[in-house]
């Protein structure tokens, strides 16, 4: 039986469509499922459908779902974008501001609270812009957590996986572990080569689901 993961961790991906909030919610269900308080949130989420008539992201009601501490939907996704595009432009187009300091301060009153587990899900990848200076980098480095990375497994993720750890390392950041994930509909050749590889190269363990 896989042991589950605890503390406070920001979790990033590789690219945008990588399985973020699959593995998040995989290592939430593992903690409430052994009796651990679990919360996932989604600071910012571009991309929303209507539910009940309210606007919601996806992700961030999947996270909902698979944690065990409940919260209203706007303290587990307070920064909702309507397109699903990179936050910057999203925001843009609704004629919004972004920034890293709001955005923290409503995290920070969540990670206040004493849970088990607490996943910070980001946006796409590590450098996703939120606004013509800051990215979603900077909010992980605001927060101080470290670091989980989701490997999507398919050609060319050795390169995005070690520039992505490279770079969380240069922004004073520890890298915790990595997840190998492969998306349904992806076919890799040599996938256990090169997860092998990945492990070699990662400065972290992997985590296994």
């Amino acid at each position: 039986m896989t042991t589950p993961l605890t503390g406070k961790y920001f979790l990033t991906g590789t690219d945008t469509e990588v399985g973020k909030t699959w593995v998040s919610c995989r290592l939430l269900e593992q903690a409430r499922d052994a009796g651990l308080s679990s919360l996932g949130l989604k600071p910012v989420a571009a991309g929303a459908e209507q539910y009940d008539g309210e606007w919601q992201n996806e992700d961030a009601r999947q996270l909902m779902a698979a944690s065990s501490v409940p919260l209203p939907y706007e303290q587990v996704n307070p920064v909702l974008l309507r397109e699903p595009m990179a936050p910057h432009l999203a925001a843009r187009h609704e004629q919004r501001m972004l920034s890293v300091s709001r955005i923290a301060g409503y995290v920070r009153g969540v990670l206040m609270q004493k849970q088990d587990l607490l996943l910070v899900e980001g946006a796409g990848g590590w450098r996703v812009p939120l606004n013509d200076r800051e990215t979603l980098a900077d909010l992980a480095v605001e927060l101080r957590l470290p670091v989980i990375l989701v490997v999507g497994m398919r050609l060319g993720c050795l390169n995005h996986a070690l520039l992505t750890a490279e770079a969380i390392q240069r922004d004073g950041l520890r890298l915790a572990g990595w997840v190998a994930n492969v998306m349904p509909g992806d076919t890799m050749a040599g996938l256990e080569e090169n997860i092998a590889t990945l492990e070699h190269w990662l400065p972290a363990p992997r985590i296994l689901l």
